[in-house]
């Protein structure tokens, strides 16, 4: 009775355990469930608090003070791209009214080489690195304005991330209307004005509310505007008066809105301007005083006013005279006294958006010569208050269109493939050479010297291009999520991140069904060709070599099965457990990492490739994984390359006791799931040094030459033994 307790216990801790695994797996993540790990100083300067995440775009306000400074969003609330693992790589990033990034911080992945393989820090300092992206340059860039911070070996999970936090990032501006970046500009749903509210205001409220905007220089700042400029002849030329003196007071308002047109120019003056205005046309109203006119006298001569400039977007509209009306005063009594007030009207055809941010850029010119003339400008922005707006319709920048989303991830993995060029290249020559050596075996193998130097030179490729210069190893882990994206829903996308990964697998399907797994693991694997190259060294310094008894090698054979239905047992449950599990393959400390990591993982893998010097390819033989999930799929191949004559096994034992990873049986029978195709055995068929039978054949033909030679002939040739000389 207290056996079985003891293990109804047990199965009960480990159903809890499951349990808990699968809850922590199946708990969505959002913005909210991360925002409580993260300090706000982290996402912004100063910051310290966040607020609650908005109902209409998942983004919480990043608080300094209780002023909003920035937006913290998630990246995988917005754009679906997935890393090789098949799961969204989340960071949470935040952003300005300026469409700058003000912080970004990695708080979850499951990429199977990051997660086990590369430093936190050095993801975290990468990822951190895109603080002070202006997206505004990004969208005006196609996404390309920046340089990509490439790890070595996690190449693809940067340019996930990457991809992630420029699209979403772009979103969120968009969705926001954060430095000009609007939702009309992402097909998103317009804002209208409301035509119906005619509400009169005072110009304290209008001003206070950001109805009326203002920008105000004074001497001093104009320049030292030009000061910085470093030009010694704008220098030369101050700007007369007190630094404190007003250089340019200037105030601008939407006026076309009918509550702040009635407001500022009473119903007369409104009435004629709406008579003015064609459909879709706009107006602004533009007051100024000081030293400096926003209009100056180029109209007078040109037509053109060229000290000012409307800016939307990427949509602009210079003012003409036929584009202007003066305005003899306000309609407001508490309004301050200007030298200037003027409408401009702003055309159909520019395609300005009133419910959109907008700018109005000042010219402000220093003659600098006789003729020549110096320039700076100023922005006076704009935004039109949410109260002249009708209700938004929900924006929802997270809601892609499958199409669009799908386009994304394509242009992404179509990116990488274009910078790989040269790789893929050089991948297709290799596979079409150990195609050729495959179909035509019996005359490689023909010179047993030039087969083994091919050999070598062969895996010395494979070791440092594939391996430690494309970190192209195929892993366990790839087929776990493989399998994991099969139950979740299969897409190509993730598995297209990593072109050279990718067609090795295909070569390794075809392989399956032509040769078995020997064509990846004797010839393509970078740890395999590791193994033998250094075990080759080791024979060249005499180093002994063990041969464990059949008995015993024939029973360590399964261990590697039962570790690779181990870790597929787990990934049912988590594929992030069976990630971190997986490290009993040390590909990723020996290639991809290249041993530079923490010494728990150096010293396995130096221990496995110790064990290698004295039992050639020692983990490949009872340790890996990998191998045993090839070896299963491997039984359905079509064809039985390999000779044999039927003397092998019985009696010679050549074969069997040259075979570098004992795959032969003392029977004869060559074992397809554990041969690694080194084609050894297809040298030694041909052997005159080595084969009995190759001997015995000879000796035969030998014997037969010389019985020939003895025969008499009536009429030998001169040549003949038998021929008499004269």
């Amino acid at each position: 009775m207290t056996v079985k307790r003891a293990i109804y216990h047990w199965l009960s801790a480990i159903v809890v355990i499951l349990a808990g695994v699968m809850a922590d797996e199946a708990k969505a993540d959002s913005l909210a469930t991360f925002l409580p790990d993260i300090t706000p100083s982290e996402l912004a300067e100063g910051a310290d608090a966040f607020g609650p995440v908005r109902d209409d775009v998942p983004v919480a306000p990043v608080l300094k003070g209780g002023e909003t400074v920035a937006y913290a969003f998630l990246t995988s609330d917005f754009v679906g791209t997935t890393g090789y693992s098949g799961k969204p790589i989340h960071v949470v990033a935040a952003i300005d009214n300026d469409a700058v990034l003000t912080g970004v911080k990695l708080v979850k992945h499951s990429e199977p080489i990051v997660l086990i393989g590369i430093p936190n820090s050095e993801m975290v300092k990468v990822t951190e690195g895109y603080t002070g992206l202006d997206l505004k340059a990004e969208v005006a860039a196609g996404g390309t304005a920046h340089d990509l911070d490439i790890i070595s070996g996690a190449t693809v999970t940067i340019m996930v991330i990457d991809d992630s936090l420029v699209r979403a990032g772009i979103k969120v501006a968009r969705g926001l209307g954060l430095g000009g970046l609007s939702p009309a500009q992402a097909d998103g749903p317009k804002r209208e004005l409301d035509l119906s509210n005619e509400t009169i205001s005072n110009w304290s409220t209008l001003s206070g509310d950001g109805s009326v905007r203002r920008m105000t220089l004074d001497v001093g700042q104009i320049n030292a505007a030009f000061e910085e400029t470093g030009d010694e002849r704008a220098i030369r030329r101050p700007e007369k008066g007190e630094p404190d003196d007003t250089f340019i007071d200037m105030h601008m308002a939407l006026v076309s809105v009918p509550s702040i047109g009635k407001s500022l120019l009473g119903d007369a003056e409104y009435q004629n301007m709406t008579q003015w205005l064609e459909e879709g046309e706009h107006a602004i109203l533009v007051m100024g005083r000081g030293a400096y006119s926003f209009k100056g006298s180029g109209y007078v001569r040109g037509g053109i006013f060229d000290r000012i400039h409307m800016i939307q977007g990427d949509k602009s509209a210079r003012f003409f005279d036929k584009q202007h009306r003066r305005i003899g005063g306000l309609a407001t009594t508490d309004s301050p006294s200007f030298t200037e007030m003027d409408l401009f009207k702003i055309p159909a055809d520019v395609g300005f958006d009133p419910a959109e941010p907008f700018r109005l850029q000042l010219l402000v010119q220093r003659a600098v010569g006789a003729v020549d003339k110096t320039f700076l400008t100023f922005d006076l922005g704009y935004k039109l208050p949410e109260q002249y707006l009708l209700p938004a319709a929900p924006v929802t920048p997270i809601v892609e269109s499958t199409e669009d989303e799908a386009a994304a991830k394509t242009m992404l993995w179509k990116r990488i493939w274009k910078d790989k060029t040269v790789e893929i290249g050089v991948l297709g020559a290799m596979l079409l050479v150990l195609t050729a050596t495959f179909f035509f075996q019996f005359q490689a193998t023909v010179n047993a010297r030039v087969f083994f130097w091919f050999r070598m030179g062969f895996l010395t490729f494979t070791l440092f291009f594939l391996g430690w210069y494309a970190n192209a190893q195929l892993s366990v882990v790839n087929l776990l999520a493989l399998i994991n994206s099969l139950r979740s829903g299969f897409t190509w996308d993730a598995f297209l991140m990593d072109p050279l990964v990718f067609i090795q697998w295909f070569a390794v399907a075809a392989a399956l069904v032509f040769w078995g797994r020997g064509a990846y693991c004797g010839w393509l694997c970078p740890f395999g060709a590791l193994q033998e190259l250094t075990n080759r060294i080791a024979r060249a310094f005499k180093v002994p070599q063990w041969t464990l008894p059949w008995g015993l090698h024939e029973r360590l054979w399964p261990i590697k099965y039962m570790i690779f239905f181990g870790l597929f047992g787990l990934s049912m449950v988590s594929l992030s457990m069976a990630e971190h599990y997986a490290e009993v393959e040390p590909f990723k400390t020996a290639i991809i990492l290249k041993f530079v990591r923490d010494w728990p993982f150096v010293v396995f893998a130096l221990a496995l490739l110790f064990a290698n010097l004295f039992i050639e390819r020692f983990y490949c033989r009872y340790m890996c994984a990998l191998g045993g999930a090839l070896a299963i799929p491997a039984r359905i191949r079509m064809f039985d390359w390999l000779r044999r004559y039927k003397e092998c096994g019985n009696p010679c034992q050549t074969c069997a006791n040259e075979c570098p990873v004992q795959a032969i049986h003392p029977t004869g029978e060559i074992n397809p799931n554990e041969c690694v195709d080194c084609l050894h055995c297809q040298v030694l068929y041909q052997s005159t040094d080595k084969c009995p039978v190759v001997i015995r054949k000879l000796k035969r033909r030998e014997k037969i030459g010389k019985a020939d030679l003895n025969i008499p002939l009536k009429n030998p040739p001169a040549n003949h033994p038998n021929a008499k000389t004269s």
